[in-house]
């Protein structure tokens, strides 16, 4: 979703032909954890596959968890789950339904227009949680979520239900080919149709894992009510409603389809195709450069969706070709991908190091994709990437303590992450966020068609296939540990591949044991380590697989550059105070620039790590990147050799005698937020904040208000005002600056994207310093805007 909050000063807030997962599964669509039984055991399933599918993950309920990091961020967000009141999430579906709300809505995103999302969202996470744990507790919320909101749909008569503001109005509109679109608002009503989306499939897993089969009436009244809203509209005017971000509601429409076998709700998902994005990519003509990423992400899971159950194969071109950009070009070495939302040129990356970066939800989506290309051919590098960005985006973005959940996974040099919190923030990412960390069994296990199991994941946890009577076990402790351990359950011997997914990270040569004997396993085409036998009860296979240092440099700048250890990425620890981010970040400069020469491990078993007397100023000690919660870090790190260091200091040099030049040429400055000196400079205000952040102090004033000070004058120069911003998404930042009551400048912060501080010159009328000693300036923000945030103000002669 658009990050429209202002974040400051806090938030209220290798690859092979990809294909698309089958219908003859459980939960055989992207909507949340997948997991899958055959067609015949699925009396759901109403449409037949067209296009055959190669693998089958295993389903939430045979996938059991062993204790590991990521145990400690389930057992985190299902303690967070039980906090949330469903009567509160339920509140304005009800009041918009002329009921009594039982509760008073939340806050942040739920009280303003994209009230319901998290509704939706947190459906999925009860119904993913029950598959998982059989915790009745979670299948009694979900039942009583969807009592509700039958009640609501009943009460509304319309087959929608909803808390969207203004919803009643913007759809009737927009039926009407009354339509208005900026890229997300729609009639004014913010990306409506991505909520409706949100809660569509909330109701549909509700459906698939909780076997409530009022869910999917409830899902399937809002489809008609959708089919009624769109059915008088030509192409022209749909197309100018997709300008409006709206989430995958092609897939829920197809998904729809395949579970009522009825044809007119495949037909009403070609009313969601973007022709401008979704028809360049079927073309494989990258459009994606400038675009929000997650507005595309869902609108592509869609098309692939719709490819297996049809069999077009442009819908299978268009997911295959943008999975490929996506990670190829546009991701960091985390997984993740976006600045500020949006993607960027190809391959350039090195200037887009920001606080904004990559947002959850793009990965949340991204591996949902993933999932889906793996299923008709699976591919070791689909899993590369899954493992990645599973370990380092997704498992990095929750506080394991509080499980709580970032919006963006910063990626400046010396920055945080920013946590929600639990009933003021339900931004998109805390919506996606309670999904993520109770799926975690999705995906370590997939099972052919010919019975072979596939180990995607080294994440200790264990398979039971009661079908088959075959059990496996899988101990690891990677990458601490080499040693992959799997031992062998089963009533009776029974012949049977295991394929192995032999990571990118792992040595040339991986050797395999059973019961203690090495053994052949060749590696397959698709990049699997295969070993077929009898297998009998309490057989053991050990896989080494030997982590190591190495590095990831960015596409456009190969001197920058993070480290990885085995799967695991590891950041530079900087501790719990902001380091200045101009002189305060380490480079590192190494005349031998293997990872393993600059980096060593330190003793223990924790994965510390620190650099070899090569951190100018310091050396630095460097972790998991998802085991910092609270402390300041770095992911990437300038490298240079010791000549190429020599030539930049000398530019840190010039940089320090720039600033000398500035402070002989300043006449007055304000240190804002310091007590004395803002009494100094009669400080005077309304609607005032302050706080602290990047090692300054700052001051805003909030909605329309104002703040002055004075500043001395030397009569007989000209000067130039210098305020200093930090760069940023800062939506609402728009404010004046008046010199003794006249204006000199309009301020938009919007313009200063990087994250960084910025000093931005007004020139000051001459007329408006001839013959004074001091001049009184004002900060003042526009009505629903801000002044500021101002770090600091200073007063500076012109160049004579």
């Amino acid at each position: 979703m658009f990050f429209y909050l202002n974040r400051f000063p806090c938030v209220a807030a290798l690859v092979r032909r990809s294909v698309t997962l089958s219908i003859s599964v459980l939960s055989a669509w992207c909507v949340s954890a997948q997991s899958y039984i055959p067609e015949e055991a699925n009396p759901r399933v109403k449409v037949a596959d067209k296009m055959p599918v190669a693998v089958y993950p295993f389903s939430l309920q045979e996938v059991s968890l062993l204790p590991s990091v990521f145990t400690e961020a389930r057992d985190a967000d299902r303690q967070y789950l039980l906090k949330i009141e469903p009567d509160r999430l339920l509140s304005q579906f009800r009041s918009h339904a002329g009921l009594t709300p039982r509760a008073d809505k939340y806050g942040g995103w739920e009280s303003d227009g994209l009230a319901g999302h998290t509704l939706g969202h947190y459906l999925s996470a009860c119904a993913l949680d029950y598959a998982a744990s059989g915790n009745p507790e979670m299948l009694k919320r979900v039942n009583y979520i969807v009592d509700e909101l039958y009640a609501c749909q009943v009460a509304r008569k319309t087959g929608y239900v909803g808390a969207i503001p203004r919803e009643d109005s913007v759809f009737l509109e927009v039926s009407q080919g009354d339509i208005r679109s900026r890229g997300f608002d729609l009639n004014g009503s913010w990306s409506p149709w991505y909520t409706i989306h949100k809660v569509m499939a909330g109701l549909l897993d509700a459906y698939l894992y909780c076997h409530n089969d009022r869910a999917l009436q409830v899902e399937k009244g809002i489809a008609d009510w959708t089919g009624q809203v769109l059915k008088d509209l030509n192409d022209a005017q749909i197309q100018k409603m997709l300008l409006c971000e709206y989430g995958g509601m092609n897939e829920m429409l197809v998904n729809t389809y395949a579970f009522t076998g009825d044809k007119k709700y495949l037909d009403l998902s070609y009313k969601f195709h973007d022709r401008v994005v979704l028809d360049s990519l079927a073309h494989q003509v990258d459009i994606l450069p400038g675009r929000h990423s997650n507005t595309q992400i869902p609108k592509v899971i869609g098309t692939v969706r719709r490819y297996q159950l049809t069999g077009n194969r442009s819908d299978l071109v268009t997911g295959d070709f943008f999975w490929k950009t996506v990670v190829q070009h546009h991701s960091y070495a985390p997984g993740g991908n976006s600045n500020y939302e949006y993607l960027g040129d190809r391959d350039k990356l090195n200037d887009k190091l920001t606080d904004n970066t990559m947002e959850t939800c793009n990965t949340y989506n991204m591996l949902k994709l993933t999932r889906h290309l793996f299923a008709l051919q699976p591919s070791a590098g689909l899993m590369d990437f899954y493992e990645r960005a599973l370990y380092n985006h997704i498992l990095a973005s929750q506080h394991h303590k509080t499980g709580m959940m970032c919006y963006f996974v910063p990626l400046r040099m010396g920055t945080i992450k920013e946590f929600s919190d639990e009933f003021n923030t339900f931004t998109c990412c805390v919506g996606s966020g309670i999904e993520n960390h109770v799926k975690y069994g999705e995906s370590i296990y997939f099972r052919g068609k010919d019975g072979s199991i596939y180990v995607n994941l080294f994440i200790p946890s264990v398979l039971h296939w009661k079908a088959k009577d075959f059990h496996i076990t899988l101990n690891s402790r990677i990458p601490q540990g080499k040693t992959v351990t799997l031992t062998i359950g089963t009533g009776k011997a029974q012949e049977r591949t295991l394929r192995f997914r032999k990571p990118q990270w792992a040595p040339a040569t991986v050797t395999v044991r059973v019961n203690g004997k090495a053994v052949q396993a060749p590696l397959d085409a698709d990049g699997y380590l295969t070993l077929r036998r009898t297998w009998k009860n309490n057989d053991v296979v050990e896989m080494d697989v030997e982590s190591s240092l190495y590095t990831v440099a960015m596409p456009d700048n190969a001197a920058r550059q993070a480290f990885f250890y085995g799967p695991v990425l590891l950041a530079g620890n900087l501790g719990k105070h902001e380091p200045d981010p101009s002189t305060g970040i380490p480079v590192l400069v190494a005349a031998e620039q293997n990872a393993d020469k600059m980096l060593e491990k330190l003793p223990g078993d924790s994965l510390t790590f620190r650099t070899r007397r090569i951190g100018a100023p310091a050396d630095v000690t460097l972790q998991p990147f998802y085991n910092l919660d609270d402390e300041y870090y770095s992911v990437y790190w300038d490298v240079f050799t010791p000549t190429a260091w020599k030539e930049e200091q000398q530019r840190y040099e010039a940089r320090k005698r720039e600033v000398y030049a500035l402070e002989k040429s300043t006449v007055d400055i304000l240190r804002i937020g310091e007590m004395q000196p803002e009494r100094d400079h009669n400080f005077t205000g309304d609607k005032l904040e302050t706080g602290e952040l990047h090692t300054r102090k700052f001051r805003v004033a909030n909605d329309g208000g104002h703040f002055s000070f004075t500043l001395k004058v030397i009569p007989g120069f000209s000067y130039n005002l210098v305020g200093t911003y930090w760069g940023m998404d800062n939506r609402g930042r728009n404010f004046d600056i008046l010199v003794d009551g006249e204006k000199i400048a309009s301020v938009d912060l919007n313009k200063f994207k990087e994250s960084k501080f910025y000093d931005i010159a007004y020139r000051i009328p001459s007329h408006l310093v001839a013959d004074k000693t001091s001049v009184k300036v004002t900060f003042q923000a526009k009505a629903k805007n801000q002044a500021g945030p101002v770090y600091g103000v200073r007063l500076v002669k012109e160049s004579q």
